[in-house]
């Protein structure tokens, strides 16, 4: 009698130890992303145009097309000015750009290189994730 107690009491926790699983913790995607911002860049007061194929379609995350190449396409979320500006044939930081043709334009004695998001002065701009509608102009000017 003991051992099928014993047997019964050994299924009862089998059994409770399997229905005891922890639940699969089910993550739904995240909502795809699909908004736009804008920039500009300017040196000198001339304004820099994109109009090159070699600026276009350059990455899925984030991208410029050939119909309207100052409005950023933006597909992943997260995505940092500093990225965008990565993904061009080109080099911008803090201090300096350097154009697609080899132009530099680096804040010193010929100039200062300036962000302005959303019409406030803003250094530090390139960390920052774009966001939906925003608007950058990159410029060096005297």
């Amino acid at each position: 009698m003991v051992k099928w107690g014993l047997i019964i009491l050994a299924a009862v926790a089998i059994v409770a130890a399997v229905y005891q699983q922890p639940a699969v913790e089910v993550v739904s995607s995240p909502e795809p992303i699909d908004y736009t911002a804008e920039f500009s860049i300017y040196t000198h007061g001339t304004i820099r145009v994109f109009t090159s194929s070699m600026y276009h379609n350059l990455s899925a995350d984030v991208f410029i097309t050939a119909d309207n190449p100052s409005l950023i396409q933006v597909k992943k979320a997260k995505t940092t000015w500093q990225y965008f500006f990565e993904t061009l044939p080109f080099k911008l930081d803090k201090n300096c750009l350097v154009t697609g043709t080899g132009q530099t334009f680096c804040t010193g004695e010929e100039g200062e290189l300036s962000f302005t998001l959303n019409g406030a002065n803003d250094p530090d701009v390139l960390g920052k994730v774009i966001q939906p509608g925003g608007e950058l102009v990159v410029s060096f000017d005297r």
